[in-house]
């Protein structure tokens, strides 16, 4: 049972160092009872109340891990049920199905169109993590060597489906290395698969008809020494679906019960008739409350927008999104080419970019570190300096890569020119315009 916040302040050291990041340790106490701080954040515990607060301390959802590799993913550990109170901190997991009667050949070319869909977006390479294989015949043999061919020749990582425990076992031994998620106990199959997930020690989905009915089988996994449970309430009606959802959520954050304390597994392939209406209901389960969504297939006018949702979505709402510090090479810029700077806060970036783009002007962008502020902001802040620019553009490396000594600064930061020239001496800094959309005509001009 949870313990509460005033339980957990007597088993702290009292310090009151400050070094958890809050001011006292009864409120470090309050926060640890609500799932909104990891007790890792206090250096002094000790082991023996280290122990005792194990069960206070964990996230009220279990966080598990799917898979191995550079896809790997972890899904659940989710301590709100709103966004704004803090951050949703796992992502949504996709997957695309694969049954087992598949042609090789045809699995093959699946894997290598879908291992091409990657998006870079604001620094970060987004791609799809799972696929799902699907038993199409109750084929052991078949099933095994297609899990075997996905897991040896991509990246991807695996859920196996199947209401054989013979075939699943063929499956996990066939693709172990990638440790595939076991897709599904049910009140007939949980001894067999519960007791293959152990030995094999892999994550396991379970499902039946009700979240209520979902309870007796995680309990019984869990007695079983299982931890890393997968949840799927059954119904593959979209509102039931999607209540589900928000129950198992609400039960587990509010009510603490851990019987339904796990990551849920949502099947919009099994829900629509076509990949755009699966792409709508995926699109509700990313923002409530799926941690894994499996469709039918993978298309890039389908992918993309649901990767851009699940970014959006699982970015800390408290901090702005950046771009990586650096330059960037726009429209193919040659030692001629101007020279601009801005701050690193990401619609600062891809509109800017964009307008450069536009113009069809060849031009080096640097992006310096404002800790995601715009460029007024950062300016007024003192996070947009003369001198700090100016240090920024020597260490940057932009001066091995270009002959001429001129920096664009933006227009709503003219008045660091100053400052930037007396770090930057022989430079010419000139101010840009104030807004993106006078770019293209500015770098016409010049």
């Amino acid at each position: 049972m949870a313990l509460t916040g005033i339980q957990i302040f007597k088993l702290l050291p009292k310090t009151n160092c400050k070094e958890c990041g809050v001011p006292t340790c009864l409120a470090f106490a309050m926060n640890l009872a609500s799932g909104k701080a990891e007790l890792d954040s206090c250096p002094y515990v000790s082991d023996e109340a280290r122990e005792k607060l194990a069960e206070a301390s964990a996230p009220p959802i279990r966080p598990v891990v799917l898979g191995a590799g550079v896809r790997k993913a972890t899904v659940g550990g989710e301590t709100v049920l709103y966004r704004h109170e803090k951050t949703f901190f796992n992502p949504t997991a996709l997957a695309a199905t694969i049954t087992s009667d598949t042609a090789e050949a045809d699995v093959a070319a699946k894997i290598k169109g879908w291992n091409a869909l990657q998006f870079e977006r604001v620094g970060l390479n987004l791609r799809p993590e799972l696929v799902a294989l699907k038993d199409a015949s109750g084929d052991a043999a078949a099933f095994a060597k297609l899990a075997k061919l996905i897991a040896e020749t991509s990246e991807f990582n695996l859920i196996l489906m199947s209401e054989s425990p013979d075939v699943l076992k063929a499956g996990a031994e066939a693709c172990a290395f990638k440790r595939p998620l076991l897709y599904a106990a049910t009140e007939s199959t949980v001894d067999a698969l519960g007791a293959l997930a152990k030995e094999m020690d892999l994550p396991l989905a379970v499902k039946a008809d009700s979240v209520e009915a979902l309870v007796p089988l995680t309990t019984k996994l869990t007695e079983m020494g299982l931890k890393d449970l997968v949840l799927d309430a059954g119904s593959r009606d979209v509102k039931k679906s999607l209540d589900d959802q928000v129950a198992i959520r609400r039960a587990a954050l509010k009510d603490l019960n851990r019987a339904v304390g796990f990551p849920t597994i949502t099947f919009p392939c099994e829900m629509a008739s076509n990949l755009d209406m699966e792409t709508l209901i995926a699109g509700q389960f990313i923002a409530k409350y799926g941690s894994i969504v499996v469709l039918s297939d993978f298309s890039g006018d389908s992918l993309f927008p649901l990767l851009l949702e699940r970014l959006n979505i699982y970015t800390d709402p408290q901090r702005p999104m950046t771009v990586t510090e650096g330059i960037f090479e726009i429209n193919n810029p040659d030692e001629n080419s101007p020279v601009m700077v801005t701050t690193n806060f990401a619609l600062t970036y891809f509109i800017v970019s964009g307008e450069i783009e536009a113009s069809r002007v060849p031009a080096w962008l640097l992006i310096k570190d404002s800790e995601g502020l715009s460029v007024l902001t950062a300016w007024a802040a003192g996070k947009f300096s003369g001198d700090d620019v100016g240090m920024f553009v020597k260490k940057s490396g932009i001066m091995d890569k270009v002959k001429h000594t001129e920096l664009i600064i933006p227009g709503y930061a003219a008045a660091i020119a100053g400052d930037v020239e007396e770090e930057l001496p022989g430079w010419t800094i000139t101010v840009g315009p104030r807004e993106a959309a006078h770019l293209p005509g500015f770098l016409r001009g010049k």
